[in-house]
């Protein structure tokens, strides 16, 4: 795979190495909302079975890029939180019970479970980070594996974790999850789109996307997978297109105490978003077009000569098999000033992230290889 920047309206006299904060929009992307927007300008072009069909394919092709058969396990949600909300509306969870979370995730993927174990009387159980960063990958995954246990309900994380792409092997934690009986709830936000996920090899019990970061879709809209545990569940809201013969208008007053079938039931209200909606199916196609493994390759390609510069001159990088290609995160030693690295890379116009104590940079297919060498030797210097 080679450079994809002109697929994209950059500005030239930016580097943008924080994909992971927000991506930029490709050009079908842009031109996509732009086409709805005009449709909605005449809303007699709308019909009513577009407000099924378009949603259609969009769950198809989510579901290409995650290996799933099973289209009718996806759904469109406005944000994380929501898709979350849905879980922990479902989870069977008492009083005694424990939610595994990995130390320092998103909010939005702790916040359910806090209020959640409160309300019930459960545990929440926090698997930290350790303190010895050069293995702290490793550490990081085994804590996490051992905090499961015959109380567990469930384990929320994410595929890497947001703030400095550690990858948690979410193999060894199904497996695990198996053998207590708990549910696996992943996070991808950072992950899927950049980094190949396989829900028949992983078999989570539900796997939720923000879609404008590594899906390169626009805000407010995102990609959920529900599995079986969550048939029969009750959703978040109960709104009339998630319900049973909802695409007969003329019929709608016939209310009906049957949902949509397989997890079309924890669909947000509107999905059918006529400008949204359509952003996001030209950014899933693109990305399939592309091919998932060939993303995360080309990052690979493009950080591996700058990420062993820095390891030798003293930063502080996970090693490959415990990070992923494109997010990571520079710790820095007591010998680098942190300000004055903030100040070089604001002046030079190299747009990163800070998180804790690490320099996040999450490059995608916009990037260069010599970007990343400008980046490295700045901060050599």
């Amino acid at each position: 795979m080679y450079c994809q920047k002109t697929a994209f309206q950059l500005d030239p006299t930016v580097t943008y190495l924080n994909c992971a904060y927000m991506s930029p929009l490709l050009k079908t992307v842009q031109e996509a909302g732009i086409a709805g927007i005009r449709r909605k300008r005449n809303p007699w072009q709308i019909s009513p079975e577009q407000f099924f069909g378009e949603t259609d394919e969009l769950r198809k092709d989510f579901a290409k890029l995650i290996n799933s058969k099973q289209p009718e396990r996806v759904v469109v949600v406005p944000s994380v939180s929501y898709g979350m909300a849905n879980v922990a509306r479902n989870l069977p969870v008492s009083k005694g019970d424990q939610i595994v979370v990995a130390g320092e995730q998103f909010p939005s993927n702790v916040y359910p479970w806090m209020t959640l174990a409160k309300e019930r009387g459960a545990e929440l159980i926090t698997a930290e980070p350790p303190d010895d960063v050069s293995q702290r990958g490793k550490i990081w995954n085994e804590r996490i594996l051992e905090a499961i246990s015959t109380k567990t309900k469930m384990v929320a994380v994410g595929n890497v974790h947001w703030a400095d792409g550690t990858l948690f092997n979410l193999e060894a934690i199904r497996e695990r999850t198996r053998d207590v009986g708990a549910w696996l709830v992943v996070d991808g936000t950072q992950s899927v789109g950049a980094l190949p996920f396989d829900v028949q090899e992983i078999e989570p019990d539900a796997l939720v996307c923000a879609g404008y970061k590594w899906l390169l879709g626009p805000y407010s809209i995102g990609m959920a997978y529900y599995g079986p545990a969550l048939d029969g569940g009750r959703p978040v809201e109960e709104n009339w297109i998630n319900r049973d013969k909802s695409e007969d208008f003329a019929g709608l007053v016939n209310y009906s105490e049957d949902y949509q079938p397989g997890a079309l039931r924890y669909e947000v209200g509107e999905h059918s978003n006529f400008i949204l909606v359509p952003m996001m199916l030209a950014a899933l196609r693109q990305l399939t077009s592309w091919g998932v493994g060939n993303i995360q390759d080309y990052c690979r390609s493009i950080v591996t000569d700058s990420v062993n510069r820095l390891v030798a001159a003293g930063y502080q990088i996970e090693k490959d098999e415990y990070r992923a290609a494109h997010l990571f995160g520079i710790r820095m030693g007591k010998q680098h000033d942190s300000d004055q690295i903030k100040k070089v890379l604001d002046d030079e116009k190299i747009l990163v992230s800070w998180r804790g104590d690490s320099i996040r940079i999450s490059p995608h297919v916009y990037n260069t290889k010599e970007e990343l060498a400008r980046l490295s030797e700045l901060l050599l210097r």
